[in-house]
């Protein structure tokens, strides 16, 4: 009886180690994907840009991930997600891992714009992202048709006060930056013009050229030639400083809209969640890229400017700033996708 007694003690200890020893499973798991952050790359990167390939903010990302992957060793691999106006590529990065292996490339139309005209968005600017680097910046320029008699922002504005509501303004769709650039213009200037949505700005410069409308917000490098070849004219830049590739223009805060300044920003985020080392991490990697010696001669052949690096602090409250901005410009105004 004493023997079985013994035996059964025995058995009950052993089986109350093993439950309380954790699966050699648990114990060994591989650590998270990311390691360290100053391990950081350890194997391919995905960067999700959410426009299709061969755009503007592709061929930024192109430019900047094959420095970074020259520098770091690892391939940056760019994923190109479009559709709803940059929206679902968004979406799909807010979903992944916050480990530094999803970035995502985007515009201040996924982020600053699209959440004041899409109520029902899949994701949230700030509560879903992290900013990490502001990489560069793409000024408009404001066209007029040669026909129009003005030379200067003030003579546009002039004339458009003396003909109410009879200057029309092409836009590339209703809720674009071309379309809020013009509204935004139009409300400092205090002047009443007609919107007519295009598909797109190349569309609209034949009738630009021709004055069936007269007055444009393109993007500088695909207006630049048609000012050129004389097609149209150009009065001004939106941007606060003049543009290196146009210095000759002058912005429209230098001409009579004090204040008034506005660029399409590229930028970088990682999901929610990414830890702040990591964030540095990345935000350095994206500052040595850009103050590479031929980095900014590159950017620029692409028609857009090479940003100051900043901090991500900065960069995440230049992008709230420019969301209200736009918010108040599409309240006012009233705009809508419909």
């Amino acid at each position: 009886m004493r023997i079985l007694i013994v035996l059964a003690l025995l058995l009950a200890y052993a089986l109350g180690v093993q439950a309380q020893t954790p699966p050699a499973s648990a114990s060994t798991a591989a650590p998270p994907a990311s390691g360290t952050a100053s391990s950081w790359p350890q194997h391919p990167v995905r960067v999700i840009v959410p426009f299709p390939a061969s755009g503007g903010t592709d061929l930024v990302a192109r430019t900047l991930t094959q420095r970074l992957a020259q520098e770091l060793g690892q391939p940056f691999v760019v994923d190109n997600k479009p559709g709803a106006g940059g929206t679902i590529g968004t979406a799909e990065a807010a979903k992944a891992r916050p480990d530094g292996y999803t970035l995502l490339l985007t515009t201040s139309s996924t982020h600053a714009i699209s959440p004041h005209l899409m109520p029902r968005l899949a994701y949230d600017p700030q509560r879903d992202f992290v900013p990490v680097a502001h990489v560069a910046d793409a000024a408009s320029v404001l066209l007029v048709t040669p026909s129009l008699p003005v030379k200067t922002v003030a003579e546009l504005i002039a004339y458009a006060k003396a003909h109410p509501g009879q200057l029309n303004y092409a836009s590339s769709g209703q809720g674009t930056v071309v379309h809020l650039n013009s509204a935004a213009f139009a409300a400092q200037a205090g002047i009443e013009m007609t919107h007519v949505p295009y598909k797109g700005t190349a569309l609209a410069i034949p009738d630009l050229a021709a004055g069936q409308v007269q007055v444009l917000f393109d993007a500088l490098p695909t207006g630049l030639p048609h000012v050129k070849s004389g097609r149209v004219r150009a009065l001004a830049v939106t941007s606060a400083q003049r543009s290196s590739l146009a210095p000759e223009l002058p912005t429209l805060a230098e001409s009579g809209l004090p204040g008034f300044s506005s660029v399409t920003w590229f930028g970088v985020y990682l999901p929610a969640g990414a830890p702040p080392a990591l964030v540095n991490r990345v935000h350095d990697a994206f500052a040595r890229a850009l103050q590479s010696p031929d980095m900014a001669e590159s950017l620029l052949r692409l028609g857009v400017e090479p940003a100051k690096p900043g901090t991500p602090a900065q960069f995440g409250a230049m992008v709230q700033a420019d969301s209200a901005r736009w918010a108040a410009v599409i309240r006012q105004n009233r705009i809508t996708l419909e």
